[in-house]
């Protein structure tokens, strides 16, 4: 297939720029691969979607202060989004700058200077910075901002520290909220679990690169930007538990997708797994894992649209997101939610 082939036009007007007044406020667009028509439904009519033994799984990524703003040591302002945290001193960077930084060049971020750093190298199109510190998540958190995406045009206030993660978030990594998950409160989750539903957590640490643009029209030259996924053996098991009975696997986003996928992939079996994901999926993809997806409106022709196609059917997927925007939902990382309780048997 071809990048024009998940291209949708969207009035600007759409793009949710603030949460709704609560986490499960939310509309909530039904996609059955095999209904007539669309449901368009509540976020808090979830818990009613679900089945007794179906294993809802969560991400448990949580956003850093990635965003840093500073000054290169020539006095050349400088901004450098974390895309990754290598270790306690270490990270992987883009940075915007009139002229970017040489490997040796220092830099110094936060309103009083008091992050520093050296570029190490350049990787491709990211900067390994050494930072001066034995903590840098906690470098972050004191001079480091909340990295919203690019199409939310405000800067980030006290209201998205909290409502930019999700309600168990708890390992620190992603760049990125998993969006679908923020729909998800505490009674949402009590109701979820009264109707016989198991949870369990998958962490995928969401990088920059979600947002990048796929610059090739032909899908099988594009490259994935790796991911940092951690499925661990209880959830393996959860999963092989929850088929054997019956159930569905049901994913909370994309990013959980992939997760399951990733390590799905040698056995056609989840399976521990811990390392990094490039998985690229796209229609006519065999999925192995997942049974039911919940997922927000994606950007056109982005990697994220072309996995809830092949998910769901590209046809019937394309044709959502058309009533979608007659019905004026509202789009991206703040906006509703897509529930397609099933995957479609073809998904082309």
């Amino acid at each position: 297939m071809k990048l024009s082939d998940f291209s949708y036009l969207l009035p600007p007007e759409l793009i949710a720029q603030t949460p709704p007044a609560s986490r499960s406020g939310g509309r909530m667009l039904v996609v059955a691969p095999d209904a007539p028509g669309f449901g368009d439904a509540q976020v808090t009519d979830l818990p009613g979607e679900l089945r007794p033994g179906d294993l809802l799984v969560l991400n448990d990524t949580r956003v850093i202060r990635a965003r840093l703003h500073g000054v290169k040591d020539s006095g050349g302002r400088i901004e450098a989004m974390i895309e990754r945290v290598l270790d306690t001193q270490r990270a992987l960077a883009q940075i915007r700058a009139s002229k970017t930084p040489r490997p040796g060049g220092r830099l110094s971020f936060g309103a009083d200077g008091g992050l520093t750093a050296t570029v190490i190298a350049k990787h491709d199109d990211l900067y390994e910075m050494i930072f001066d510190t034995d903590d840098l998540l906690a470098a972050l958190d004191a001079h480091g901002e909340l990295p919203l995406p690019p199409y939310i045009t405000r800067k980030a206030g006290d209201d998205d520290d909290a409502r930019y993660q999700t309600v168990w978030a708890r390992e620190p990594g992603a760049v990125a909220a998993p969006t679908a998950s923020l729909h998800f409160d505490d009674a949402m989750l009590a109701a979820i679990r009264d109707k016989g539903v198991e949870i369990a957590f998958a962490t995928l640490h969401v990088g920059a690169g979600t947002f990048q643009p796929v610059r090739v029209d032909d899908l099988a030259q594009h490259r994935m930007h790796a991911e940092r996924v951690t499925v661990s053996a209880a959830l393996a098991h959860a999963v092989v538990e929850a088929k054997a009975r019956g159930g569905r696997v049901v994913a909370a986003g994309t990013t959980v997708v992939r997760a399951l996928e990733t390590a799905a992939a040698e056995t056609g079996v989840v399976q521990p797994y811990q390392g990094e994901t490039r998985l690229f999926i796209t229609p006519g993809y065999a999925f192995r894992a997942v049974d039911a997806l919940l997922t927000n409106f994606h950007l056109p022709e982005s990697t994220l649209l072309m996995l809830v196609c092949a998910f769901g059917g590209h046809l019937r997927v394309m044709a959502a997101y058309r009533h979608a925007v007659e019905r004026r939902y509202r789009f991206f990382s703040y906006g509703d939610a897509m529930w397609l309780p099933g995957r479609a048997e073809v998904g082309v």
